[in-house]
């Protein structure tokens, strides 16, 4: 198969300069496209896919740093390269700052553009193999942290490594417990902004009035106590990614102002009066309904849907269940390591009882779970035994409960009642009937016949 040229668009209003550099890149091996406009560069960025943008800063309309923001904030993450007459260090760094690779001042030689294009040519090799290998680690040992084996989780992580590739915000909703955070530190992990701070924030654990400080920093004297300056979290997490979690719980006057940042890039610490330029993406998790929300007036609408460029659903664990082995296998790893221990399965009674529980608290209940029990195993599989009550009994009890609890007949209540002491007992001896039929002061044969008769076997 024919290699692919690699493909520049370049951009400037002057004809005579889009025909030189065509002619220097066509010969040397790239594939170019012409545009006289910033406009008409941002439309052909948006119907095609280039490999690399060299545009000129100067322009009618919109100019070069415009159209780098507008690439930006469109999720198109192409090298950008700018270059300029009017060269200064201010404009080198602000171009930088944007996100640009780098920046060429008029006049140049044709090996300078080359050479810039060639280095930058190798830099985006060495990253796509960094996301290639990322990809068959991913593949071979799973990610970080991230452990799937349902239909639903799969096509998940599919869609979260789609959205890495852009810089649009992610709104990530599920109940407590699911992996929200997970999600997102997955995002960030396999976009271009990974060596970048990735940095978590709980909107609701943190006091209303501290938290505008807290995101947004301070300047010395703002408010009394404010005897230093503070950077907040957008400033820590410039170049990176900000996870705003539990954000329906953060005040409306902060949603605003995290609008604007949305809107702009930019933002003020408190008692300031000239914006600073942050470069971060955030992403947003909740864990209750947002249309409740927002019709409770707790998140604001416009927010609601500048953050939702992209929504991930993560499902609770009930609905996953193909996950839940997969999972105690991966937290019997990490506790392995963790505590010293040699733990090597899992029996099959633990298996059922594990796979059975409702998990209210979804992953995070599971993994307590996990630990507890690797605490008190004294052999190197996890028992029954070694796993709390309620999910002792929960795959054979729980209807029993229930219908002992809506009952009004004393018959059918004492049955049921009986059946569930049975189970007790049952796994609280590991399955040893004999030890089982001691525990209920009932002899071995009328046991046999009750398990028999509760369907028990």
């Amino acid at each position: 198969m024919e290699e692919q040229l690699p493909k520049i668009l370049i951009v400037d209003d002057e004809p005579n300069m889009l025909h030189m550099l065509s002619s220097i890149l066509k010969q040397d091996g790239f594939e170019p496209r012409c545009a006289g406009s910033a406009q008409q560069a941002l439309e052909l960025a948006e119907s095609d896919r280039f490999d690399f943008i060299l545009s000129d800063v100067r322009m009618p309309g919109m100019d070069g740093i415009q159209l780098l923001e507008h690439l930006r904030g469109r999720g198109i993450d192409t090298i950008v390269i700018l270059m300029s007459a009017y060269g200064s260090v201010e404009l080198a760094l602000e171009a930088m700052r944007k996100g640009a690779y780098d920046y060429i001042s008029k006049p140049f030689k044709a090996d300078e553009v080359v050479l810039t294009l060639r280095k930058a040519s190798e830099r985006e090799r060495l990253r796509r193999e960094v996301v290639r290998l990322r990809r068959r680690l991913l593949r071979v040992e799973g990610s970080p942290g991230i452990v799937v084996k349902s239909p639903p989780m799969k096509a998940i992580l599919d869609t979260v490594h789609q959205v890495a590739r852009s810089d649009s915000a992610v709104l990530i909703t599920g109940e407590s417990g699911t992996g929200k955070e997970v999600m997102a530190r997955e995002i960030h992990r396999c976009s271009h902004r990974s060596r970048g701070a990735f940095v978590a924030v709980n909107c609701g654990a943190i006091p209303v009035a501290l938290l505008e400080t807290e995101l947004f920093g301070h300047t010395r004297g703002a408010f009394t106590g404010a005897s230093d300056e503070k950077p907040g979290l957008f400033e820590e997490a410039d170049g990176g990614t900000l996870l705003l979690d539990e954000i329906a719980s953060m005040e409306p006057s902060l949603q605003v102002k995290l609008l604007r940042i949305l809107d702009t890039g930019e933002m003020r610490r408190v008692g300031e009066t000239v914006p600073r330029h942050v470069s971060v993406r955030i992403l947003a998790a909740t864990n209750v309904d947002p249309e409740v929300a927002m019709e409770n007036g707790l998140f604001r609408k416009d927010l609601y849907y500048r953050l939702n460029v992209m929504h991930i659903e993560v499902p609770p664990l009930r609905e996953r269940k193909e996950d839940i082995i997969p999972l105690v296998e991966h937290f019997v790893d990490i506790f392995n390591k963790k505590m010293g221990l040699k733990i090597s399965h899992i029996r099959r009674d633990a298996r059922k009882a594990l796979l059975n529980c409702p998990w209210k608290g979804n992953v995070r209940e599971l993994q307590n779970v996990v630990e507890r029990a690797m605490i008190l195993t004294l052999g190197d599989a996890i028992t029954l035994e070694c796993l709390p009550s309620d999910i002792r009994v929960s795959d054979r009890s729980g209807p029993i409960l229930q219908a002992e609890e809506e009952t009004m007949s004393l018959k059918k209540a004492s049955k049921a009642l009986e059946k569930t002491l049975i189970i007790k007992a049952l796994n609280r001896t590991g399955g040893n009937r004999s030890q089982a039929a001691q525990v209920l002061e009932i002899s071995y044969p009328s046991l046999l016949q009750k398990i028999k008769g509760y369907g028990l076997l």
